[in-house]
């Protein structure tokens, strides 16, 4: 069914054109944990923490591209509501060729420095030898891993969810096979791993690329354009708060992972890379209807379309409520059949892993309400409030929660830290909506 984004959105129409971007993000996570899976089982545990240890490192270094993606698709989706179609081409064009760029200057400067930051960070013996080639390796594909973060958010401004889905799926079944052929197949460890992830992300962002580049049926291509300093200054500072959430999010995995070394050492970072691989799926689902809604949003703000932004607001509320519900219920289930899956070789790393996973799970009740709040302002070009938002979740509240509350109850402070974060978010993320109502006109 072909949804325009200057269309009255119902409960179904808004469903279904955010549908694919949900189901994209979680096959994102999907493929993702299905990486950790084989390595976890086929190369050990150790080589499985060094991975998550130096994972959020590679995602820093990552972040501009769902800077530009973001904070560039709402600059495009206003444009488009103020019908400059011819403006919004040159806007896409230049995000994604300065993406590029910038892509190829971070990935130098992370080859050279990526050891220093393991070592800074804690890592050592063979635990930092993994680190190293693991990271290397995907530091390679990183231009083309900007590349397919920011298209995410560009297939759905471009009114083409569905194709953004599918190009999201040929890259993640051909990283499981890739996974399954070096690791299990042909034994080369997680040299095979970080291949896989670097080849898949490197086919999905040339698809896409392939596609714009083209004469289509969306609404954006791939053009000449010029440099335009105002424009990627208002999708930088738009984009802020996706950037500020990522940076922060890695940066506080970070911190996590050097208390669970304090704590439980190698076992706690194993046992908490499970609980993020998982976290990942459930949180996209939350990032995937923000991300899809997004355009929505910034097309009906741009066109002055009030009465239909009260509309998004409203059934983004009760649909997000039920996401929460569902999401605590299914992780409650799932947890000990998923840590047997990931752990289930060691009883005592495997004992952890489900304690923190009773714990952790709450916090799929509240995460959706600020990860949907900071997209509303970032749709809103509001880039300052959905920042600010995303500052105070990913960082603030959570690094205090981290070193305040295991000094109580030791482990278990930690995996409680990431749940009470997200409630002090909910709090900050209403305070802001209702603050900001009169300005906006969407209560």
């Amino acid at each position: 069914m072909k949804i325009q984004l200057s269309e009255h959105f119902t409960y179904k129409k808004l469903l279904c054109f955010t549908i694919p971007s949900i189901t994209m993000m979680i096959f994102t996570s999907i493929y993702g944990v299905v990486d950790g899976l084989f390595v976890s089982n086929f190369v050990g545990k150790t080589s499985f923490a060094a991975v998550n240890f130096i994972m959020p490192f590679l995602q820093i270094l990552g972040t501009i591209g769902f800077m530009f993606g973001t904070g560039g698709g709402a600059l495009i989706a206003k444009t488009l509501g103020e019908g400059k179609a011819d403006e919004a081409k040159r806007q896409f064009s230049l995000f994604v060729y300065v993406t590029f760029a910038c892509g190829a200057i971070l990935a130098l400067i992370g080859i050279l420095c990526i050891e220093p930051i393991a070592m800074l960070l804690g890592a050592e013996g063979e635990m930092l030898e993994n680190c190293v080639v693991y990271g290397r390796l995907v530091l390679i594909a990183l231009p083309f891993y900007m590349l397919q973060f920011e298209f995410q958010s560009f297939f759905p401004t471009a009114e083409k969810p569905q194709l953004g889905l599918g190009v999201t799926v040929a890259s993640g079944v051909m990283n499981m096979a890739l996974d399954a052929l070096f690791m299990k197949v042909f034994g080369w460890g997680l040299i095979g791993a970080a291949a896989a992830t670097a080849i898949s992300q490197s086919a999905g962002a040339m698809i896409a690329v392939i596609y714009f580049l083209r004469p289509n049926t969306s609404l954006l291509q791939l053009t000449k354009t010029k440099f335009d300093g105002s424009a990627l200054l208002k999708a930088s500072v738009n984009g802020s708060s996706e950037l500020m959430s990522s940076i922060s999010m890695s940066l506080v995995s970070m911190l996590y992972n050097m208390q669970l070394m304090k704590y439980a050492k190698e076992a706690g970072v194993a046992a908490y890379g499970v609980l993020m691989y998982v976290g990942m799926i459930f949180f996209s689902a939350f990032i995937g209807y923000s991300v899809g809604t997004a355009p929505v949003i910034g097309y009906h703000y741009g066109a002055g379309g009030w009465t239909e932004l009260k509309s998004i607001l409203k059934k983004s509320s009760v649909i997000i409520g039920i996401f929460s519900v569902s999401m605590l219920l299914l992780s409650e289930v799932l947890a000990q059949p998923l840590s047997t899956i990931f752990v289930g070789y060691d009883r005592e790393l495997m004992e952890l892993t489900l304690r923190g996973f009773q714990i952790f799970s709450f916090c799929f009740l509240l995460a959706g309400v600020p990860i949907f709040g900071s997209s509303f302002f970032t749709a809103l070009n509001n880039g300052l409030v959905s920042a600010a938002i995303s500052f105070l979740r990913t960082l603030v509240f959570q690094i205090a929660a981290v070193f305040i509350l295991p000094v109580f109850w030791g482990i278990d402070g930690i995996w409680m830290s990431i749940v009470a974060a997200e409630f002090m978010a909910v709090v900050i993320t209403v305070f802001f909506i209702l603050k900001m109502r009169n300005k906006y006109h969407y209560l």
